[in-house]
């Protein structure tokens, strides 16, 4: 199964989808924002295409790793999401994902449009795939597994 990455805002919702195996985050789309109804909506069918067992939302913490308000707007958003998912939902720290994502695209050297129409699913992406990278499993290192000679 796979994972929904959120990148919540007042405007837009970036969303990212893992790959089957929970290795890679690969950005999706950009959801336009007009009601919650709607909003959610819009994530139960990509939800549903992409068959996703849980989301991963962003946390917009201040640089101080505090909760402002727009953390507690993301986590009211993100409650009635993994209801109407009907999927848990886990919460990543966002803090720099779109700076982050616009050193990206901007290193790609893409138009100031086509950046402002990405920017977002490439947030959700970067908040996606640092979650997935601190869930991977580990694979145990024993000594005696260890062969110094080739």
């Amino acid at each position: 199964m796979r994972t929904l990455g959120l990148d919540v805002g007042t405007k837009t919702i970036g969303v990212a989808v893992s790959d089957g195996l929970g290795l890679t985050a690969q950005a999706l789309t950009t959801v336009r924002r007009t009601h919650l109804k709607a909003d959610l909506a819009a994530l139960v069918r990509l939800a549903r295409e992409h068959e996703v067992s849980r989301i991963v939302v962003g946390l917009p913490l201040n640089m101080n790793g505090t909760e402002g308000p727009r953390a507690e707007a993301s986590r009211k958003f993100a409650e009635a999401a993994g209801q109407a998912l009907e999927v848990p939902v886990e919460y990543w720290d966002e803090r720099l994902s779109t700076v982050a994502a616009e050193r990206t695209l901007l290193e790609a050297d893409l138009t100031r449009e086509k950046r402002k129409q990405v920017i977002d699913q490439m947030a959700a992406q970067f908040i996606l795939q640092g979650w997935l990278d601190a869930h991977r499993p580990v694979e145990a290192f024993h000594a005696d597994d260890y062969d110094p000679e080739p």
